[in-house]
């Protein structure tokens, strides 16, 4: 519902006398600055960027996007954001006449809902400027601040405010479901506003994630996807990836068993420096079996760098990888195909950890490793990720190309490259869904994993993850 003349008039003078000392208002807290890092961690640069509610242009501009538009019904705020950052996009709008004919990777309410009359009507209102792959990122005051914010206001601390919406974190995801969206995760942020640098940087970075102190947040994070329509009409074409080591008496098998899907499959085999003739067989097998495919030698080391050549000479839209040793059956990968083309997910993660496995599919100290882990990722991540280590996983290569343009933030030195997607899967604000599969043992040669050293290698990029993703 739209708002009454006198509650916008209101609001537009309010926030007109707000743009001419908007510098005074900031300068005295950490609040924005660290609002911005946040934003930055979650959003890549380079990305299609709406703000709606943008003031003066400063986070938008903080975003580096490609193309960046920024709406506010203040023509105080519109004027400032227009001098300050030329290159960008700003139009003086109402949130509830917003019209425009384009569409968004990426769409920003930064600290607008508390303010809005019918917060239901602008989310309603944004969903015309989606595309499945868009993400909503918004954020919003905690009730628990509310006294506080009123004396920090009066203290001149903070900007000043007229009456707000004291929206709780079910509120907000609700009022997204009802408008179309499904909420993705939520994060509470920022314990510390205040310019004390020590104590900011340990409740803001630190603190903040961890109980119970998250309770006591001063803003929720709240991202969101639009809820996935119908199929595509067309179905797309399947790009599976097999990387294979040692691995020659599997070859025939996964020619045979590996089932066609969307509008065809191709195999990609890449074969890493094995000692029996796993190439050789492939070379040989691959044109017997009457299956598109192609085969590949890798010249780096280990698998994550055998994926990356095999998704680099990928024809098809959805990219999987299958491992050669075919303990988790090809037979599954319709099951992942449909769940992802349904937009169940936007990365379909195999989980060897739900149903029962083969005698010695998995030794002891492996199964309590990927436990360990599962739950690790599961906590910095913030989504549920059940096995960490599965290697049958499934996403669009629209989204591994974002993955790989961005593979900096995370570092390179997976060589299982399982995590590398995760990271990047996390990092673009993918939804991850586990797929439970039968996990067999292997019928053909010995596993290529070092238990131990492996183990510490895993160790040191869940702490790497920790301090680009979490504690941020």
């Amino acid at each position: 519902m739209k708002p009454d003349a006198a509650y916008t008039e209101r609001r537009v003078a309010h926030w007109d006398f707000v743009a001419q000392n908007f510098q005074r208002w900031r300068a005295g807290n950490r609040y924005h600055a660290r609002l911005t890092r946040i934003f930055e961690s979650l959003i890549p640069p380079g990305q299609r960027i709406l703000e709606i509610g943008c003031a003066q242009g400063d986070l938008l501009a903080a975003l580096k996007p490609s193309y960046g538009v920024g709406v506010d019904f203040s023509s105080g705020m519109i004027a400032a954001a227009r001098q300050k950052y030329p290159g960008l996009t700003f139009r003086e709008a109402d949130a509830y006449e917003l019209q425009l004919d384009e569409t968004f990777d990426v769409i920003i309410l930064s600290d607008l809902i508390n303010d809005l009359w019918d917060v239901e009507t602008v989310f309603r209102r944004i969903l015309p400027l989606t595309t499945p792959q868009t993400r909503i990122l918004l954020n919003y005051y905690s009730r628990v601040w509310a006294p506080l914010l009123a004396i920090t206001e009066k203290l001149g601390l903070s900007t000043p405010k007229l009456s707000q919406n004291w929206l709780v974190v079910e509120d907000v995801n609700t009022l997204l479901y009802l408008a179309g969206f499904e909420v993705l995760r939520n994060q509470p942020e920022i314990l510390w506003p205040l310019p004390l640098r020590p104590l900011s940087a340990l409740f803001n970075r630190w603190l903040v994630k961890l109980w119970p102190f998250h309770h006591f947040a001063l803003t929720n994070v709240t991202i969101a996807r639009p809820i996935p329509g119908t199929p595509p009409a067309d179905p797309p074409r399947v790009s599976v990836i097999v990387p294979a080591r040692n691995e020659a008496g599997n070859i025939a098998e996964i020619l045979r068993r590996t089932p066609e899907m969307g509008a065809g499959t191709e195999l990609i085999f890449v074969e890493g420096h094995s000692s029996d003739n796993t190439y050789e067989t492939i070379r040989q097998e691959l044109p017997r079996s009457g299956r598109c495919g192609k085969l590949f030698q890798q010249t780096g080391k280990g698998k994550g760098d055998a994926v990356r050549l095999g998704f680099a000479q990928a024809s098809g839209q959805v990219l999987m990888i299958l491992d050669a040793d075919i303990t988790v059956p090809p037979e599954d990968l319709p099951k992942f195909y449909e769940a992802l083309v349904a937009g169940k997910g936007d990365f379909i993660n195999g989980v060897r950890l739900v149903y029962p496995m083969h005698d010695q599919a998995m030794r002891l100290f492996n199964f309590l490793g990927n436990k360990f882990f599962s739950l690790a990722f599961s906590w910095l991540l913030r989504q549920p990720i059940k096995d960490t280590l599965c290697g049958t996983k499934v996403l669009w290569k629209r989204d591994y190309e974002l993955i790989a343009a961005n593979r900096a933030y995370f570092g390179d030195f997976d060589p299982f490259g399982d995590f590398d997607l995760l990271f990047g899967a996390a990092r673009l604000n993918r939804k991850i869904v586990d797929l439970p599969v039968r996990y067999g043992a292997r019928t053909y040669g010995t596993t290529n994993i070092q238990r131990w050293s492996h183990g510490v290698l895993l160790l040191r990029m869940a702490a790497f993850a920790a301090v680009r993703v979490k504690f941020i």
